[in-house]
C-alpha cells in the first residue's frame, strides 16, 4: 500500500509548500483554494469502490474463500470411495492417467475412517469432525476439474480463470462489478497464517483493471491490529491535517491527470492515497478481536488459521465484498503438498483448519450473515487414488471436491461425481469457470456480461467460457 505520508517531522505549511513546489506558475494558493471548493461542492469524482447495482437480485453479498493451495486429497477427505481398498494395489484402467510425476502404482486406501454425518447422510473423513458437524449447511462439488496439474499454474486458474498471472483475480473482478459497502476499508482481503501462496499479489491483483480494485494483502500471524497492514499510522499529523494533505494531493493528481488525460498508474495512486488515508482509522478497529466474547475465541480455538476465520466474519460483517484466507503453515506456501510424501500429513492441516471452518459457519448464521456470505473450501485440484511412493499421492487435476456454504446454495446437498476410485469427474463435469461462473451468478452478475476493454477486446473473468450451475442454487 503506498504511504502518502511523509515520516518526516516538518509543519504542514512546509510539507505542502514541497508538495506544490513542481507546478511552477500554478499557485498553491488557488490549488488549495480549488480543493477547498470541490470538496465543499461534492463535484471530486465518485469512488471507484462505491456500491454498484448488480445485473439482477443477488443471492450473495459477500465471498469467504478458504484457499487450500497445494491440492487436498478428495478421497482422504469429502469424496468417499469404498471400493479404493476392494482394488488396493491394482491399478484399473479407470486410474490409469497422466499425473505431474506420471506415477505408475496401484490404489491406495485412504489411512482416515469415514463416516455418515447430519440428515443429508453424507460421508465425510474423520479428519474434518467439526466440518463434518455442518453438512447439513454445505453444498459439496465433486466434479471439479481444471486444465493442469502444476501448482502455479492451476491456482492461476482457481483465483483468476487463467493459466498466466495477467488476468484480475475474482476479487478484483467482484469489486469491478459491485463496489464495495464500506468505503474505509479494501474491498477485497487476502491473509495468510504465514507464508503467501505462490503467485503471491496475482493471487489477488487486478492486472489490467483500475488498481482500485486490487486486494490488499494482509499477514495476521502476529494478530497485532496496528501491524497487519504496513505504514497505518502516521505520528506527526493529526487526522484532520492528513485530510487536509490527502485532498491536496489528489487534487494535484488530478490536475496531472487531465494533461494525461489517462495514465492507470497515476489513477491508481490517487485511489491508494485516500484508501491509505480511510485505513489507517479502520483496518486496526476491524483486526482487533478483543471485543469478542470469550464463548467466540474458544469456538473458533486458537490456530492462525482459525484466527483468520474470525476476521473474515469480522471484515465481511464491515462491509468488505471478498476476503480470501489461504492455509500456510511454518513458512510453506503450498501446505497440502505435504501430500507428496505421506497423507498422514493431512491430518495435521484438516486439525488446524477444521475447528475454525465450521466455527466460521456457525458464527456467520449467529450473526445473520450466512445467507448472504457465500463461504467456498477448495484447493487448486485434487490427489491421486493411487500411492506415489509408498504413502503419498500425485497431483490429480481430473476430478475433485470444492464446497460452498450459505450465500444461496442449496445447503446438505451433492453435485457430481467422479468415478468408483475418485479419479476422474464423470457427472456433471464442472470446470473451474463454471464455478467462477457460478459464484459470480450468486453475486447478481452476469459472467458473459461482466467485461473489461483493454487491449483491443472485453476480457472477462471466464474468459470464453462458463456456465452457470443453476442446480446448486437454492
Amino acid at each position: 500500500m503506498p504511504h502518502y505520508n511523509s515520516r518526516l517531522p516538518v509543519s504542514r505549511r512546509d510539507a505542502l509548500h514541497r508538495i506544490g513546489a513542481g507546478f511552477g506558475s500554478l499557485g498553491l494558493a488557488a490549488m488549495l483554494a480549488d480543493a477547498q471548493v470541490t470538496a465543499q461542492d461534492g463535484n471530486s469524482p465518485p469512488s471507484p469502490l462505491a456500491p454498484k447495482a448488480p445485473h439482477f437480485a443477488p443471492k450473495a453479498k459477500h465471498v469467504i474463500q478458504l484457499f487450500m493451495p497445494g491440492g487436498p486429497s478428495q478421497v482422504d477427505t469429502f469424496d468417499y470411495k469404498p471400493m479404493i481398498a476392494k482394488y488396493a494395489g491394482q491399478r484399473p484402467k479407470t486410474v490409469d492417467r497422466k499425473t505431474l510425476r506420471n506415477t505408475k502404482n496401484g490404489l491406495f486406501p485412504s489411512p482416515f475412517g469415514f463416516k455418515k454425518y447430519g440428515q443429508c447422510g453424507k460421508w465425510v473423513s474423520d479428519v474434518f469432525p467439526h466440518t463434518a458437524a455442518c453438512v447439513d449447511d454445505i453444498c459439496f462439488i465433486h466434479s471439479m476439474h481444471t486444465d493442469i496439474p502444476e501448482h502455479a499454474g492451476a491456482m492461476m486458474m482457481f483465483n483468476l480463470g487463467h493459466l498466466q498471472p495477467t488476468r484480475p483475480s475474482l476479487g478484483s473482478w467482484l469489486c469491478y462489478g459491485l463496489g464495495t459497502e464500506n468505503q474505509e476499508l479494501p474491498g477485497f482481503v487476502a491473509m495468510s497464517p504465514r507464508a503467501q501462496p505462490r503467485g503471491k499479489a496475482a493471487n489477488w491483483g487486478n492486472a489490467f483493471l483500475p488498481g482500485a480494485y486490487s486486494g490488499i494483502y494482509a499477514n495476521i500471524a502476529s494478530m497485532k491490529p496496528d501491524s497487519i497492514l504496513r505504514d497505518l499510522k502516521n505520528p506527526h499529523l493529526s487526522r484532520a491535517e492528513q485530510r487536509e494533505q490527502a485532498d491536496l494531493l489528489a487534487q494535484l493528481n488530478r490536475f496531472d491527470l487531465e494533461r494525461q488525460h489517462q495514465d492507470q498508474k497515476l489513477e491508481s495512486s490517487i485511489q491508494a492515497m485516500e484508501m491509505a488515508f480511510q485505513m489507517q482509522f479502520a483496518v486496526p478497529e476491524a483486526f482487533d478481536t478483543t471485543s469478542e466474547t470469550k464463548a467466540t475465541l474458544e469456538m473458533y480455538g486458537d490456530s492462525e488459521f482459525a484466527k483468520g476465520c474470525l476476521l473474515a466474519r469480522r471484515l465481511v460483517e464491515r462491509g468488505v465484498r471478498m476476503v480470501q484466507l489461504s492455509h500456510s503453515v511454518d513458512g510453506y506456501d503450498i501446505a497440502w503438498d505435504t501430500g507428496h510424501g505421506n497423507i498422514e500429513h493431512h491430518r495435521e492441516l484438516a486439525h488446524k483448519s477444521d475447528q475454525g471452518i465450521a466455527a466460521l459457519i456457525r458464527d456467520l448464521k449467529q450473526h445473520g450473515l450466512f445467507d448472504d456470505t457465500l463461504v467456498i473450501w477448495g484447493g487448486e485440484f485434487g490427489r491421486a487414488p493411487t500411492s506415489e511412493g509408498q504413502k503419498g499421492r500425485d497431483h490429480d487435476h481430473y476430478g475433485f471436491t470444492v464446497w460452498m456454504a450459505g450465500g444461496g446454495v442449496k445447503p446438505g446437498f451433492t453435485y457430481g461425481a467422479t468415478d468408483e476410485f475418485g479419479c476422474t469427474a464423470v457427472q456433471n463435469r464442472a470446470h473451474v469457470h463454471d464455478l467462477h461462473a457460478t459464484i459470480l451468478h450468486l453475486m447478481g452478475l452476469d459472467h458473459e456480461q461482466l467485461t473489461y476493454r483493454y487491449s483491443g477486446r472485453d476480457f472477462r473473468l471466464t474468459d470464453v467460457s462458463g456456465n452457470v450451475m443453476h442446480e446448486v442454487i437454492a
